[in-house]
């Protein structure tokens, strides 16, 4: 097997002394994990970061091998992560899609949303211009994944975020993934907060 895509970071885990394991998210692809060599070294570690879009390269001798990756960085979303409350939105919008994609298994649309997701929050200056559209997010990736449609339950922002997070944790968290939905509730805390 031999991909070449550019990438959404999505999570990165530690493996070994020196390796990561990296889950990113493709076009064409889906959801794909890697082991980056070195990936937590003082050069890659920044290039790691979710959210980021690299140049990947997964590299395996069949299907079920865990491909060898290779990273060159195109776009930085480094400087989010020095205001939390962006941070954390970056944080949880890339770690839902790790934790809920099957891999191998293209969602183009779910790859738009979350990278329109990641400039908007790049892009704004206040959580209420880009809250909407991680609520709109969430949506997608349950409807996309076989859960309902992709229409908001509710008009008011807050609501909506709220039947969210009933249905993420009833339809795609069951039991599992418990920490997922704790960061989430941590960053809905703080959006109601920042947006009252």
């Amino acid at each position: 097997m031999l991909i070449r895509a550019e990438t959404i970071v999505c999570a990165v885990r530690a493996h070994g002394e020196h390796g990561a394991i990296v889950r990113g998210l493709t076009v064409e692809h889906g959801l794909l994990a890697g082991y980056v060599r070195g990936g937590r070294s003082r050069r890659l570690r920044p290039v790691l970061s979710p959210g980021n879009i690299v140049q990947a390269e997964f590299r395996a001798r069949t299907e079920d091998q865990l491909a060898a990756l290779t990273v060159e960085l195109v776009t930085s979303r480094a400087a989010l992560l020095a205001e939390p409350l962006a941070a954390s939105a970056l944080d949880w919008a890339t770690a839902l899609a790790a934790a809920t994609l099957p891999e191998g298994h293209p969602y183009p649309r779910i790859h738009a949303a979350l990278d329109g997701v990641i400039s908007a929050i790049e892009a704004a200056s206040v959580a209420r211009d880009w809250a909407g559209g991680l609520a709109r997010y969430e949506v997608l990736v349950l409807a996309e994944l076989g859960f309902g449609t992709d229409d908001l339950a509710s008009d008011s922002l807050i609501e909506s975020l709220k039947d969210n997070g009933k249905r993420l944790s009833a339809d795609l968290f069951t039991g599992r993934r418990v920490d997922v939905m704790a960061a989430r509730e941590r960053l809905i805390d703080r959006l109601i907060r920042a947006i009252g």
